[in-house]
Formats: C-alpha cells, sequence, structure tokens
C-alpha cells in the first residue's frame, strides 16, 4: 500500500511538470528510485509464501542437499548395526583316533558364548546415537549456513538489478539534457564549455551504466552457481530483518552449539567405552564328548587375567578427551556470544539509519526532484550546479542500496551462523510448504 501511493504521489507531482524530454525522464527516475527502495520494505511476512516455497524447492532439490538426506540415512542404519550383540557363539567339533586298540575313539562337541558383562552393545549404541544426533545438529547447522549464502546471492540479485535500472534511467536522463543543452547552445543560452559538461556527464553515465550491468550479470552467475538457475522469485523482506526475529539465548540447544555439546556427550561416553572395550568379558561354554560307549558332559568358565595390562592409561586417555571436548564447547559458545553482540548492537543502528534515509529521501529528493530540472532549463541555476545536484540524488538513491546490502549481509549472517534461519524461514510458510529437516 505506501509502495503504491508514494509512487502515485511522486508520478502526480511530476505530472504538470513534465514539458520536456529532460523533465520527463526526470520524472521516471525519481519515480523508480522511492518506488522501488523508500518502500522496499512494504512487503509483509506473510508474502514469504509468495516466493519462499519456489526458492525452498530449488534448495531442496540441490546434490548437496540430497547428499544430506543419504548422511542422515547412514547414521541411523548406524545406530542399528550398533544396537546388535556384541558376540556370537561359537560351536567347535572335534575328532580323536586312538591307536590303541584297548581304547575307542573320540568325538567331542562344543558351544561356548561370550557374555557382554562390560556393556559393549549399551555403550556402542549411546554412541551411535550420540552421533547420529551430532550429524542432525551438523546438518540443520549448514543447511543454515547454506540457505544464509543463497538468500544474500538472490539479495545481491535483486539489488545489482536495482542499480541497474537506476543507471539506465540516468543515462536515459542524460542524454535527454544532453538534447536540450544542444538545443540551447544553439540559441546562446548556454556556453560550449557548459555543453562539453553535459558531454562528459553522458559519458560518465554510459561507464556507469556499463558497470552496473556487469555487477548485475555477476550476480546472476552467482545465483547460477548456487542454484543451477537464474530467474528464481524473491521479494524485498527487510520488515523482518529484526532483533526479536532472531533474539535466541545462547545455549546448548541452538542448532551453532549443539553439536559441541554433544561432543561433550561423546566424550564422556567414550570414557564409558575404554572400560568397556577392556573390560575382562568372561566365556561360558558347554561341551558334549562320547569315547565308546561313555558320554561326558562338561562346563567351562574362562576370564582374562588383566595383570600385565589393565588398560587404566587407555581409560586416562578417554577421560582427558572429556576436558578437550568441554573446554572446545567454551571456545565456540564464546565465538558465538560475541556474534550475537556485534548482531545485536549493529542491527538496531543499521535499521535506524535506514529509516533516517527513508525519511529524508521523501522529503528532500521530492523536492528536489520538483524543480530542479526545470530551474536548469530556465537558467536559474547554472551546469555545474545541476550536475552536482544531479550526482547528489544518485549518490542518495545508491547509498540507500548499500544500507539494504548491510542489513541483508547483518541478519543473515547472524542467522545462518547460529543455525535459525531455516526453522525461521519455515516458520513463515503454511504447513503444507514447510521443509524442516526431521
Amino acid at each position: 500500500m505506501k509502495k503504491t501511493i508514494i509512487a502515485t504521489l511522486l508520478l502526480g507531482c511530476w505530472a504538470s511538470a513534465v514539458t520536456s524530454p529532460v523533465i520527463a525522464a526526470e520524472a521516471d527516475l525519481m519515480a523508480a528510485m522511492p518506488a522501488s527502495q523508500i518502500s522496499a520494505s512494504s512487503h509483509q511476512a506473510g508474502q514469504f509464501s509468495d516466493w519462499l516455497p519456489k526458492v525452498m524447492l530449488s534448495f531442496n532439490a540441490l546434490p548437496e542437499i540430497q547428499a544430506q538426506s543419504a548422511r542422515r540415512q547412514q547414521a541411523q542404519l548406524s545406530v542399528q548395526a550398533a544396537d546388535k550383540a556384541v558376540y556370537n557363539p561359537e560351536l567347535g567339533m572335534s575328532y580323536q583316533k586312538n591307536d590303541s586298540e584297548a581304547s575307542d575313539d573320540t568325538y567331542t562337541l562344543d558351544i561356548s558364548q561370550t557374555i557382554d558383562w562390560g556393556d559393549k552393545r549399551g555403550v556402542a549404541t549411546r554412541m551411535a546415537q550420540l552421533e547420529n544426533e551430532i550429524l542432525l545438529s551438523d546438518i540443520t547447522l549448514e543447511r543454515s549456513q547454506m540457505l544464509a549464502e543463497r538468500l544474500q546471492a538472490l539479495a545481491n540479485q535483486a539489488q545489482a538489478q536495482k542499480a541497474l535500472q537506476f543507471q539506465k534511467q540516468q543515462f536515459k536522463l542524460a542524454k535527454a539534457q544532453l538534447d536540450i543543452a544542444r538545443q540551447r547552445t544553439e540559441v546562446g543560452d548556454l556556453s560550449n564549455v557548459e555543453l562539453q559538461l553535459m558531454q562528459l556527464e553522458v559519458a560518465s553515465n554510459a561507464a556507469v551504466y556499463a558497470l552496473a550491468e556487469q555487477a548485475s550479470i555477476a550476480a546472476d552467475g552467482a545465483v547460477l552457481g548456487l542454484f543451477g538457475e537464474v530467474n528464481l522469485p524473491f521479494a524485498d523482506f527487510l520488515n523482518t530483518l529484526t532483533i526479536q526475529a532472531s533474539k535466541v539465548d545462547v545455549s546448548p540447544e541452538l542448532p551453532a552449539l549443539k553439536s559441541a555439546y554433544q561432543q561433550v556427550l561423546v566424550a564422556k561416553v567414550a570414557a564409558k567405552q575404554a572400560q568397556s572395550d577392556n573390560a575382562a568379558d568372561p566365556t561360558i561354554s558347554l561341551s558334549a564328548e562320547r569315547e565308546g560307549d561313555e558320554n561326558k558332559v562338561g562346563v567351562g568358565v574362562s576370564i582374562p587375567l588383566q595383570f600385565r595390562n589393565n588398560y587404566s592409561e587407555v581409560i586416562a586417555v578417554a577421560n582427558e578427551g572429556i576436558t578437550i571436548a568441554e573446554q572446545t564447547y567454551l571456545a565456540q559458545e564464546r565465538v558465538l556470544l560475541q556474534q550475537q553482540k556485534q548482531f545485536t548492537l549493529s542491527l538496531p543502528r543499521l535499521t535506524q539509519h535506514y529509516q533516517d534515509w527513508r525519511e529524508l529521501v521523501l522529503t528532500s529528493g521530492l523536492a528536489a526532484a520538483k524543480s530542479l530540472a526545470q530551474q536548469w532549463k530556465t537558467g536559474d541555476i547554472n551546469t555545474s550546479d545541476y550536475l552536482q545536484s544531479q550526482r547528489q540524488m544518485s549518490n542518495s538513491y545508491l547509498a540507500g542500496l548499500a544500507l539494504e546490502s548491510a542489513l541483508y549481509e547483518n541478519w543473515l549472517t547472524w542467522m545462518g551462523a547460529s543455525g535459525q534461519l531455516e526453522y525461521y524461514l519455515n516458520s513463515q510458510l503454511p504447513q503444507t510448504a514447510r521443509t524442516t529437516v526431521k
């Protein structure tokens, strides 16, 4: 609504002033600037559904994402494999031929089973479960970071297209100005020096226009490299870039820290696993023997004697791993806290500067657009001042684009690094379109 009103006001204000090609070009330029830039945040969060489902569909079709699905399946199979018995029973058979005629041949059958006294199976299952959870946490973080990178590419593409359109209008305006300048020079209303300044301005605008086109091509290439296609839907969502939308406590449940916290749990289980793997598991055996007409049954138990090596050093190494994992987690937590602090300090300031810019463009920019071209045409301002004013208006617009880009980069960087982005995006979509990793 705001976007439509602003554009209508600007065009309405210019309708009575458009009496020449240069004024018409100026009107188009100024109408395009606020309509596309000042009210870019008019898209509401609900309008994510207009473009995000298609983007997420393309994202989930990427080979990297398909590989993540295979990794999840592999981890689940590892849990199932770990939850199997550690020891299988052993079957033994023997035959003994006696050379003595007084003795009969001997037949022996025995079966033995080692008992998992140290609970190797339980520890291995718990370890596999934790590794599966770590993998899921890593994938959640990876997906948020990949989404942040790709949304940033789409935002850059949109910004490059805005800049290209603006420079195209600038070039069109400069050529219209040059035509007027030549007419004024012919009637003696403008000096040759001023005409040359106008010609230089056109040449400068042509070069800037070419660079903007090159930047737009590069932005398209970045999107193509990340998505495999260029023409993806996208709409500005500056209104969602708030602290409240991304405010969360830095805790072990945050995707960016969950994996590191689970590594601490893995280290603790690894210490138990070291004890379990080196535990003295007994073996029970049952044997049946037949010698001539005599049948014999035997029962045996064997227990490893850990006299020469009690594996205490191996267990101590595993215990040190707990300390290493805890300190690694604390280091990652500190880094993330610093990133959060930087984000919470910078985003409000960038937002305020952006709001200030919008208000100034709506007042000063609109007032200048109403009279600038007409004053130059009538000779009320000289060509140098006119060109300087045009450059100020151009710089103002490009400054707004830079602020938009900074806002996107600041917000997406934090949301991707903290692992919240995909969850947030899914919360903006209808239930049927959600793609949260299960």
